[in-house]
């Protein structure tokens, strides 16, 4: 048996034995690298090597931005523009839900964090009006997963890294198929609230404060987005740069607009953050030695020939690849397979000459959707501990989502100008 073959099957042992990703990933390659005699010496460069990047930098950074904004009360606040504004209509608290995550997406680009900022405020919200706690939670899970899909993502940061492209474009072409996820969702969501009888009346909450108090007091939160992106593509900072300014605009609005933060918070956040990065910064780290491992001992190889012969025909193997996607997706997180799975892909984008901006949000969409699917489903373990709700639960509800974005994932990946429109405005692609 190959050092290659041995490798994977080594790796899919280790997640079906339920070894965490980082450490499976680790394991398999020290491994390799030991059993071949390929030197375990190079493990302590790469390791630095995986990580040593700068675009990287803006993940914790992204992470403590989003810490920063709950804190300072900002998601509340967003929260209560949205049942007002969409609470007067039919299953208005699912569509208000889905909206908000969305816009809370375009601040903390992590699914699980954004289900720990809203999970607390919105489940009880739609639980007032009647809907099922399982399914609300579900609900705020599922739409949590366009946080990886819209802008700034920290998927998207890494996906950008690993294929040597840029961030901002890959930024980008990620707003419209967000846009599609969410639509998606909010219909889905409103037919299933409608078919069960919940939310039937106009919510009293949303008629109880008037719009234009509730506008202004959401005002700060909603430029955050605008404020990050803007100076992003209007050229006044890189993105890296840019989750420097969200931290320091979230400390703005939290001690000096909102006044609800203290200096003795500053700790706790910190904390908060550097736990959440040093995950996503271990996984990244072990990840790459893995890819390295799998080029040398000529897995990648192996693996985009096989890839290539399969692509003769497009359409289905497009198909292929997305089962194939939606399958990780159920097992590892979005930054593993970013690191096992796009490096052996790559030839096969230049040999079909597909747009990788393109395939990077499809990719990112498939990989969205396994959050919310068993068995891993991190948005809804998230959901479950926030809500107290038992998973199994929860199981039995995503199902019904996990659905909805494989329709919105067949309109992305079958009609690409949704995702190349925007870069293609602004850079001339």
């Amino acid at each position: 048996m190959s050092l290659g073959a041995v490798l994977l099957l080594l790796f899919l042992g280790l997640l079906v034995a339920r070894v965490p990703v980082a450490a499976a990933l680790g394991a398999a390659a020290l491994w390799v690298l030991w059993a071949g005699r390929l030197g375990l010496g190079v493990v302590s460069y790469n390791f630095q090597a995986g990580i040593a990047k700068f675009p990287l930098l803006a993940i914790p950074l992204f992470i403590l931005a989003g810490v920063v904004m709950d804190r300072a009360g900002i998601a509340e606040r967003i929260v209560r523009l949205a049942v007002a504004l969409v609470g007067r209509v039919r299953a208005g608290a699912a569509v208000a839900s889905v909206a908000v995550t969305m816009f809370w997406g375009a601040v903390s680009g992590s699914g699980p964090a954004t289900v720990a900022a809203l999970a607390p405020i919105l489940v009880p919200m739609m639980t007032r009006r009647g809907y099922d706690k399982p399914f609300a939670s579900v609900l705020v899970a599922a739409a949590a997963e366009l946080s990886i899909i819209i802008p700034p993502s920290i998927a998207f940061i890494v996906y950008a890294t690993i294929v040597s492209g840029s961030i901002a474009e890959q930024f980008l072409a990620g707003f419209l198929p967000g846009l599609v996820m969410g639509l998606v969702l909010m219909a889905g969501a409103a037919w299933m609230v409608s078919r069960r009888g919940w939310d039937q009346e106009p919510d009293p909450d949303a008629q109880r404060v008037p719009v234009g108090r509730l506008l202004r007091e959401a005002f700060w939160g909603l430029l955050t987005p605008l404020v990050i992106l803007g100076g992003i593509y209007g050229g006044v900072f890189t993105p890296t740069e840019a989750a420097v300014v969200a931290v320091a605009w979230g400390l703005f609005v939290g001690f000096f607009v909102y006044r609800t933060l203290r200096v003795r918070d500053l700790l706790g956040m910190l904390y908060e953050a550097s736990v959440s990065s040093a995950v996503v910064m271990a996984i990244v780290a072990w990840a790459g030695i893995f890819a390295w491992t799998a080029d040398t001992v000529g897995l990648v190889r192996d693996l985009s020939r096989a890839a290539m012969a399969l692509a003769g025909r497009p359409y289905l193997f497009l198909a292929l690849l997305n089962l194939v996607l939606l399958f990780l997706g159920t097992l590892m997180d979005a930054v593993s397979i970013y690191f096992v799975m796009v490096p052996m892909l790559i030839p096969v984008l230049h040999y079909l000459g597909w747009d990788p901006v393109w395939f990077g949000v499809m990719m990112t969409v498939n990989l969205a959707i396994g959050q919310i699917t068993p068995p891993v489903a991190v948005n809804l373990f998230v959901a479950a501990r926030v809500n107290q709700v038992p998973i199994e639960q929860l199981w039995r509800q995503a199902w019904l989502f996990a659905a909805l974005g494989v329709a919105g994932l067949v309109i992305i990946t079958y009609v690409p100008w949704i995702s190349q429109v925007l870069p293609r405005l602004l850079y001339g692609r």
